[in-house]
């Protein structure tokens, strides 16, 4: 696959599970006001992120497996051992999105520039986490033990 294949499905991917959440978001707010009107906000927007996010993840879990890393490996050991390294990963970039989204904020203090922010938080964020994927994610079990030595390297 060509690297402009490989960007365009890859961006194709994350457009398509940042849809699935926020429709998954929006269902339960939804949802939740209707038949639910005696739940707090706090409480119906908690579970309405925290079902967006799974929804959004596990989409992009099976795109990305199938569709950008090609990895036909199949079972509950190997699902189970790559969707939890899958999901670490996120809650890095995750990081630094929100890092960068929270600085641009903390500087400027407009809206337009915590979203500048939030974009460019996202784009170095899933760039990241196409790399994190690649070496550690999508590849054969060395990979996941070398994940692994990593993590007990930085410990000390």
């Amino acid at each position: 696959m060509s690297p402009a294949t490989l960007a365009l499905r890859y961006a194709a991917f994350a457009a398509a599970a940042t849809a699935a959440n926020l429709a998954a978001q929006r269902l339960v707010l939804w949802t939740g006001h209707t038949a639910m009107p005696a739940i707090g906000e706090g409480v119906l927007l908690g579970a309405a992120i925290l079902v967006g996010t799974g929804v959004g993840l596990v989409l992009k879990y099976v795109l990305d497996k199938r569709w950008i890393f090609a990895d036909r490996e199949t079972g509950i050991t190997a699902h189970t051992r790559k969707f939890g390294l899958y999901t670490a990963m996120g809650l890095v970039t995750t990081a630094i999105f929100w890092g960068f989204e929270t600085a641009a904020w903390s500087i400027w203090r407009t809206p337009s520039a915590r979203e500048l922010g939030a974009v460019a938080g996202l784009a170095i964020g899933y760039a990241v986490k196409y790399r994190l994927d690649r070496r550690f994610v999508f590849r054969p079990a060395a990979s996941a033990a070398a994940f692994k030595g990593a993590l007990r390297a930085g410990r000390g």
